[in-house]
């Protein structure tokens, strides 16, 4: 016998912010999510499953419009002319106070129940698939405790959408413990929520199957399902399968031994080439440039001429497969020219003054307070990212400062003002 564990589909989940860049692969990204459940139902028909679970976050909140609910059931379809049963546990991105609209699903999915723990035997196959879904957005509390015991004499599957004992970016929904879900007997726990792939344990196997698709940078990867191997009544394999159709990725680009910026271009027209011999699909990557460099203020006072220059290598060395997300500038300077040399008095104030954000929390402190109102304004998805300025995160206050500085000093410079 054999079953797939999936989750965290997030079915025509907008791939946020896109549209804005210019190059951006929007087309590609826009129906991945839809590619794969395909990729997903097709792996169950081809590997013969006997069933496939999905455990929470199927869809990404109510629909625009109805089709998203007739994509999912032309899947379904797919699934009951081969024999694969689905199992249903919601998440808090569609529970049932989220998801305003229905449709009659194929006879061959069970969706389990959001008012108390639910089991489904499938006498067939000596199953016993146990799970409750979310009837609201936020459910806080331990749902595992309530779940039955195991049955005995059948395989005991746990499905629930959980954050466990916490991991970082997502909702404390569900909270539980390790030794809560061992408790209940069961031979594997098929969760969701959590979008990296782990296996928590395997005496009994807890595996977080992650998301099937990546939707931003922070979802770095392949993305997929638990392909699960059982021969009489025991799980025998565990294997990942990828699903995902558009990739997220990150690369750090040590640029200490450059030069001059044509150095730069060369190293991430290199490490763009290594990128694309190793994904095979449209992806996205996020650029860092890295070390301790003296081209950290000339890089800094022409960014818009680095970024550029680097997408352009990358657009290149990818065959156009690959898009540069986004270029962060982490370098640091060997040694910053003293402040003495910026000329006049003014740019000497104005560079003190910047050097003091460092120094003295009071001054720190009102530019914070000065800056919460404008932050308060600004989208989630830049908010969200690690590397965006934020108040309540001071250090990125003083890298950006930091930054300006040597962005001045190495305009001034450059144009001869420190002469």
């Amino acid at each position: 016998m054999k079953f797939i564990h999936a989750a965290d589909i997030h079915l025509d989940s907008p791939m946020l912010g896109l549209e804005k860049y210019d190059g951006a692969p929007v087309d590609e990204a826009r129906g991945a999510t839809r590619r794969a459940l395909q990729n997903l139902v097709e792996l169950a028909v081809q590997e013969r499953a006997d069933f496939v679970l999905i455990a929470g976050d199927l869809y990404d909140g109510d629909w625009k419009d109805y089709n998203t609910g007739l994509f999912f059931v032309s899947q379904m379809a797919v699934l009951r002319e081969n024999n694969i049963k689905a199992v249903i546990a919601a998440g808090n991105h569609d529970a049932a106070s989220q998801i305003t609209k229905n449709l009659r699903l194929p006879d061959n999915v069970t969706v389990l129940s959001t008012h108390k723990p639910d089991t489904l035997t499938l006498e067939g196959e000596g199953v016993a698939i146990h799970g409750q879904g979310y009837s609201a957005r936020a459910v806080t509390d331990n749902l595992a405790a309530s779940y039955p015991k195991a049955f005995p004499g059948l395989l005991n599957i746990g499905v629930l959408h959980t954050c466990m004992d916490g991991r970082e970016g997502h909702e404390p929904y569900a909270p539980c413990s390790l030794g809560d879900l061992m408790s209940r007997g069961y031979d594997y726990w098929a969760l969701g929520h959590v979008h990296s792939q782990e296996i928590v344990s395997r005496s009994p196997l807890v595996v977080f199957s992650g998301n099937t698709q990546g939707r931003n940078i922070r979802e770095k990867g392949a993305k997929g399902c638990m392909l699960v191997f059982v021969e009489d009544n025991e799980i025998t394999d565990v294997a990942f399968k990828s699903l995902d159709v558009f990739r997220w990725s990150s690369l750090e680009l040590d640029v200490s031994g450059a030069k001059h910026i044509d150095d730069i271009f060369d190293i991430a027209e290199r490490a763009v080439q290594r990128e694309a011999k190793t994904v095979s699909m449209p992806s996205a990557v996020r650029i860092s440039l890295t070390g301790s460099s003296r081209l950290h203020g000339m890089m800094l006072s022409q960014e818009e001429h680095v970024k550029n220059g680097i997408r352009a290598c990358a657009v290149d060395a990818g065959n156009g497969n690959i898009w540069v997300e986004k270029i962060c500038f982490n370098t640091k300077e060997i040694s910053a020219p003293p402040m003495t040399q910026a000329g006049s008095n003014a740019l000497t104030g104005l560079l003190s003054s910047i050097n003091s954000l460092q120094y003295d929390e009071k001054v720190l402190q009102e530019l914070t307070d000065e800056l919460a109102d404008l932050f308060r304004k600004l989208p989630h998805e830049y908010l969200s990212d690690a590397e965006a300025v934020h108040p309540e995160r001071k250090e990125t206050l003083i890298r950006a400062a930091d930054d300006v500085r040597h962005m001045l000093l190495g305009r001034i410079l450059s144009s001869g003002g420190g002469r």
